[in-house]
């Protein structure tokens, strides 16, 4: 089974991710094919020593900018490297798609040519670092307007990820809240929280903004506003703070002390580093993208195709429907 990698997408041009591609398939054992423009990824691929490596490139001539209009790359670029992607699954050719581009353009291009699972709003989560183990947060910004049927959805799409990926048996959901009592919140959340707690989810009810890093839930559930704001904002502080401690501890106390404290500096970072988690999967699509950050270095795409891969290996979209379609009646009863 192959992933499809939009080669043309992210700030950093093709070489980064030809270079996250070739490590994928080095340390991975994963099938790639990379989409783009054929000159430009062959001359990669040659000069990043993996000309013998089983990486097929499969030709797009058009790139969507990452600040274009998901419409206009919809109509005036369809074949453009994002999109043949996409059209790649939808023939069966590919198993998935890693793409570091426009993210608009990529969740508007998902739905056009996979389509929605059972008509549900599609969304984005990301596993986020805690105390304990990586919590997953859905959305985080693919529906900055949502309905309280949509966190629904989100919930149960979240729940299947967390309990496939992560391996939790019946994981905890919590709705993203200003207070853990449920007269707490906006119109929004009051009226998700009565749906979440009518369903069969092993919802545990409010969640503050301090719980989301102590490791007590496996699901976070808020709408992608607020979902993107708090994506955004863990991963600044994160780098503030790795910086402010290597500017108060200085070189001199690291060469002090030596490699204890060198190799807990490496530690810290390999836990806050999003690189780690690789990307974002788009749930709701009928197959598996994963949307990276625009800067992503080789480490992130590397890490973004191993989880393209399993997800498409387990069949995650398959299940997630499966999950949906179990459903239909509450779905029925909260419109």
């Amino acid at each position: 089974m192959s992933v499809a990698v939009d080669a043309m997408g992210g700030d950093r041009g093709p070489d980064v991710l030809v270079k996250g591609a070739i490590d994928a398939v080095r340390d991975c054992g994963v099938e790639i094919t990379l989409v783009g423009m054929e000159n430009v990824l062959r001359e990669s691929i040659q000069r990043q020593g993996g000309a013998d490596l089983p990486i097929s490139i499969y030709p797009a001539s058009q790139v969507v900018d990452m600040e274009e209009s998901p419409a206009d790359s919809l109509r005036q670029k369809k074949d453009s490297s994002i999109r043949v992607a996409f059209e790649l699954v939808r023939q069966g050719k590919a198993g998935a798609v890693v793409s570091a581009g426009n993210s608009g353009a990529t969740l508007a291009t998902a739905m056009v040519a996979l389509g929605r699972i059972n008509g549900v709003r599609p969304a984005i989560a990301t596993l986020m670092p805690t105390l304990k183990k990586p919590v997953a947060m859905i959305d985080v910004g693919a529906n900055v307007d949502c309905k309280p049927i949509h966190l629904l959805q989100f919930g149960i799409m979240g729940s299947v990820f967390s309990g496939e990926l992560l391996g939790s048996s019946r994981p905890r959901v919590g709705l993203l809240s200003i207070g853990k009592e449920d007269t707490k919140g906006n119109q929004l959340v009051k009226k998700a929280y009565d749906l979440l707690a009518d369903s069969d989810l092993n919802f545990i009810g409010n969640v503050e903004g301090g719980e989301v890093f102590k490791g007590d839930v496996d699901v976070i559930v808020c709408d992608g506003f607020v979902g993107n704001i708090c994506l955004k904002l863990s991963e600044g502080l994160s780098k503030a703070i790795l910086t402010m401690l290597k500017s108060e501890i200085g070189k001199s106390l690291m060469a002090d002390t030596g490699n204890p404290l060198r190799s807990a500096f490496q530690r810290f970072y390999k836990i806050i580093d999003y690189a780690e988690y690789g990307g974002a999967p788009l749930l709701g699509i009928n197959g598996i993208a994963i949307i990276c950050h625009g800067l992503s270095g080789s480490k992130a795409v590397k890490n973004a195709i191993q989880l393209a891969y399993e997800l498409a290996k387990i069949g995650l979209a398959d299940k997630l429907e499966n999950s949906l379609a179990k459903r239909q009646d509450l779905f029925k009863v909260a419109q």
